[in-house]
């Protein structure tokens, strides 16, 4: 079956957010560990010990939203981990458009990618019209 525009939006938007995730959140903390830890962790209040913890966490909800069957997991998992990034982030009064709310404009995009490429999503969170 040859999926649609939308589907294929879906997929590059998934693939956006699953490449950022892994580039820009999880690699640096597995790959450049003190760095990360000693600008962003203390930064945030949060001790370097919890920085390998997280990024597992991190890993894990990514490989769920992969992966088809458990996309849907990992998407409800990710959420939670980026609601714990606008509470870490708003207690240690970060600017709120660019750090804040960046947790909110990522949930967009993986929930955006994941409504448009699985129909049973669509089917749930329907977008209705509204005829006049």
């Amino acid at each position: 079956m040859k999926a649609s525009p939308s589907v294929w939006t879906g997929r590059v938007l998934s693939g956006l957010f699953v490449l950022f995730m892994l580039a820009a959140s999880i690699a640096p903390k597995f790959l450049m560990g003190d760095m990360v830890a000693e600008q962003n962790m203390n930064a945030l209040g949060w001790p370097a010990k919890y920085l390998l913890l997280i990024a597992a966490i991190e890993l894990g909800c990514v490989v769920l939203y992969v992966i088809p069957r458990t996309s849907l997991l990992g998407a409800v998992m990710t959420t939670g981990l980026l609601g714990g990034a606008i509470a870490t982030n708003l207690r240690v009064e970060m600017p709120v458009f660019s750090h804040t709310l960046f947790s909110i404009y990522l949930g967009l995009v993986m929930w955006g990618g994941l409504w448009l490429r699985d129909a049973s999503l669509r089917a749930v969170f329907p977008i209705r019209r509204i005829t006049a």
